[in-house]
């Protein structure tokens, strides 16, 4: 149960990328507000807003509602099944396909309403249909506020492995109610702060302490703590954007437990949840990372700790060939050797380059 908070809290993060400055406003209520927040940033006369078959009978009418009254055309919504396996480029397809029939314009709006997947397909979709049109992220689980909508990394996943085929695309503004979070089943919201403790690993030693001691899955969330807690998320991620928005550089930081956790995933046919692959894909990164003496086994044993905390896996029974076989794949992989990110203490972490060979021993002490 989440327990209300006051009336029109809200936090305003700015993102100034490269090539785009936008605001993601997180707040308890903010949809109301989506139809003013898409105007003032997006403009334009039309708009469709892209969701799936769980989210959108609870939210796809009070969204259409609160951009029509903000003057909007609103074209039919498209909606998908929901889930990972629609995240293909078949699903994209009918998508752009969908956007055609409706004779959207290079002026009009695609609004992406639902979690990463749907993040990731109608960011793609706006990044692609007529070469470009703005796109609003309007997230509905814990995962997608703190991570996938902010940034502009838009992706559909292949048989090879995840998030293969894609493009950068950043939205014109993100909009984030945490009162969408109280529709979020209990092991999704549990899945969803695998990001979570992620990003404190990344950037915030204070805010690890804070999840291990009252850890995001306890049965009372307020809104108020929700609001800050995705925000101080949001904050961290924005930094490293703006710092390198294509991922040459600090931006690689973000996949820290990403190189593992997505091997681990694509292993399970993504049946298993991506925040729970990045956890246990930390978890297992951090042991190797100690044991190799790239940090101290008091960091790697806080991450597990705030891991633990909320219930999410620090380690997988998947074999180390079969993991090898999909981070083979992976798109970090720059010819024999792969990108890694280490944590080399809470609060700081580094991007190391390793051979295929030292990947699997850091995997195999990782277990």
């Amino acid at each position: 149960m989440i327990e209300k908070g006051r009336e029109g809290a809200e936090r305003l993060v700015h993102v100034s990328a490269a090539s785009a400055d936008y605001d993601v406003t997180v707040g308890a209520g903010t949809l109301l507000e989506l139809g003013r927040i898409a105007r003032e940033a997006a403009g334009g006369s039309r708009c469709c807003v892209v969701s799936e078959t769980n989210v959108a009978p609870l939210y796809a009418d009070a969204a259409e509602a609160s951009l029509a009254r903000a003057g909007y055309d609103v074209a039919r919504r498209i909606v998908f099944s929901a889930g990972e396996q629609s995240k293909r480029i078949g699903t994209l397809g009918e998508i752009l396909e969908a956007l055609a029939e409706r004779e959207l314009t290079r002026g009009d709006t695609v609004v992406a309403l639902g979690g990463g997947v749907t993040g990731d397909m109608a960011g793609l979709a706006a990044a692609l249909y007529l070469r470009g049109v703005d796109v609003v992220q309007v997230p509905t689980s814990l995962l997608a506020m703190v991570d996938s909508s902010v940034g502009g990394k838009t992706a559909v996943d292949l048989s090879a492995g995840k998030n293969l085929a894609g493009a950068f695309w950043q939205p014109a503004a993100v909009v984030a109610d945490v009162r969408c979070l109280a529709s979020v089943p209990a092991d999704l919201f549990r899945d969803s702060c695998g990001e979570v403790v992620k990003h404190a690993v990344l950037a915030d030693a204070a805010l690890l302490d804070e999840l291990t001691a009252r850890p995001l899955t306890a049965d009372q969330l307020d809104e108020r703590r929700l609001v800050d807690v995705v925000a101080r998320n949001v904050a961290i991620k924005r930094d490293v954007v703006n710092a390198d928005e294509r991922e040459s550089g600090v931006r690689q930081t973000l996949n820290l437990g990403h190189t593992i956790g997505h091997a681990i995933e694509a292993a399970s046919d993504f049946a298993r949840g991506h925040g729970s692959c990045v956890a246990a894909g930390l978890c297992m990164m951090a042991r190797a990372c100690a044991r190799r003496g790239w940090c101290g086994g008091e960091t790697a044993a806080r991450i597990e700790a705030c891991v633990a905390a909320h219930g999410l896996p620090t380690g997988c029974e998947v074999p180390v060939d079969e993991l090898m076989r999909y981070m083979a794949h992976d798109k970090k992989r720059r010819g024999g050797g792969v990108n890694i990110v280490v944590p080399v203490e809470v609060g700081g972490c580094e991007v190391r380059r390793v051979s295929l060979e030292e990947l699997r021993e850091l995997v195999e002490l990782g277990c």
